[in-house]
């Protein structure tokens, strides 16, 4: 069926993204960056890669925010110019990317409706893939129930509010939750859709949207201890596409502490691996897979608190990058087919673990902090 839906424009969108792929930063070019004593010095080795003179017209000092934002900005403008010639089934595909930013961005709102804090400021902090024409609306809202109502009729997200959340939901305590309701939704939803498609990409995206699924069932079972969330509630979160469902999923909502999480993973040997407390699974002390977080970006933190409580700071931030890492793997895999759009997927992914990493890297030599430069994580 897929070789049905992929036609010459399709074909032509994949080179230019695989073009992308091959401007991805080498370990060569991460080692200079990790040579710089200054920014001055960073923003000098970065212009010489893909990344250009993306920073020309920015004044000194530049700040790690400042680039972070114009990288991500790049990223913006390779998506918006890949979805602007996208013909369908593609440009749906694109369009299910965005919904992940739109969930973090709709949930900014309604955290910052809740709080009473300036629409402006909320608009600004939103990431710029999770923006849709009516996003201003939400902003006019004066109350929760507008809100709820405002969210119902003028965005994309409609069906995953409809079909889980009411207007009684949204209160403090329960945003989270309702952010992860609105994740589970998605997930299935995005790998129903990539399963219509058939073929290398339903293969493909079906394998990713599971880890990420995973990935989300294991973090909100950890935040849980201690919460007031009930294993029933928690039970509900977890999404059904996943390697774990429903085995695993059934012995997370049943668990206790972290060695019975690692135990719900046993089964699994890539997320044994997870738990392992030897050398080798991750790539750093941790940190750079959260530098950058924020709308859309977050994948793992922030769910039903700091990942941090209950592990650690050390354990937790090693955990985290041991998800990214082996997320990174993953998206790199999804470029051995051709004739397929995960690339698509994959590249984003890439691009942002790559952010995340210059991010974490600036803020070090900004810092001084040179011990912990080489803590990212490289996509190749």
């Amino acid at each position: 069926m897929e070789a049905l839906l992929f036609n010459v424009d399709s074909g032509f969108l994949e080179g230019i993204v695989r073009g992308y792929k091959a401007g991805l930063l080498t370990q060569n070019q991460y080692n200079n960056l990790t040579q710089c004593e200054t920014i001055e010095d960073f923003w000098t080795q970065l212009s010489a890669t893909d990344y250009g003179n993306f920073l020309a017209n920015e004044p000194l000092p530049i700040s790690t925010s400042t680039i972070s934002d114009r990288a991500t900005q790049v990223l913006v403008d390779q998506f918006n110019f890949l979805r602007s010639n996208a013909v369908e089934p593609l440009s749906k595909f694109l369009e299910y990317m965005t919904y992940a930013y739109m969930i973090d961005n709709v949930i900014l709102i309604i955290t910052g409706t809740l709080h009473g804090r300036n629409t402006n400021e909320l608009l600004q902090r939103c990431h710029p893939l999770g923006v849709f024409d009516t996003m201003p609306a939400l902003c006019v809202a004066t109350n929760v129930e507008e809100l709820y109502h405002t969210v119902l009729v003028e965005t994309p997200l409609a069906p995953y509010f409809r079909d889980s959340v009411t207007a009684a939901d949204l209160d403090d305590l329960n945003i989270e939750i309702i952010r992860n309701t609105l994740y589970k939704a998605y997930l299935e939803d995005f790998d129903a859709f990539c399963q219509s498609l058939g073929g290398p990409t339903a293969e493909i995206m079906h394998r990713t949207l599971a880890f990420e699924a995973d990935r989300r069932a294991i973090n909100i079972t950890i935040n849980s201890f201690g919460t007031q969330l009930s294993k029933e509630q928690r039970a509900k979160l977890f999404p059904t596409i996943g390697r774990l469902f429903p085995e695993g999923n059934n012995a997370l909502a049943r668990a206790d502490d972290v060695d019975q999480v690692r135990q719900a993973c046993e089964p699994i040997p890539e997320y044994r691996a997870f738990f392992d407390s030897g050398p080798g699974g991750s790539s750093g002390g941790g940190g750079a897979s959260r530098a950058n977080g924020g709308a859309g970006s977050e994948s793992t933190a922030n769910l039903l608190g700091d990942l941090g409580d209950d592990l650690g700071g050390a354990a937790a931030a090693d955990l985290e990058d041991r998800f990214f890492v082996h997320e990174v793997h993953l998206n790199k895999l999804a470029f051995l087919q051709q004739f397929q759009y995960a690339v698509f997927y994959a590249y984003i992914k890439l691009k942002e673990q790559e952010i995340r990493s210059l991010t974490w890297i600036a803020e070090c030599i900004a810092q001084n902090a040179r011990d912990r430069i080489h803590d990212f994580i490289p996509t190749f």
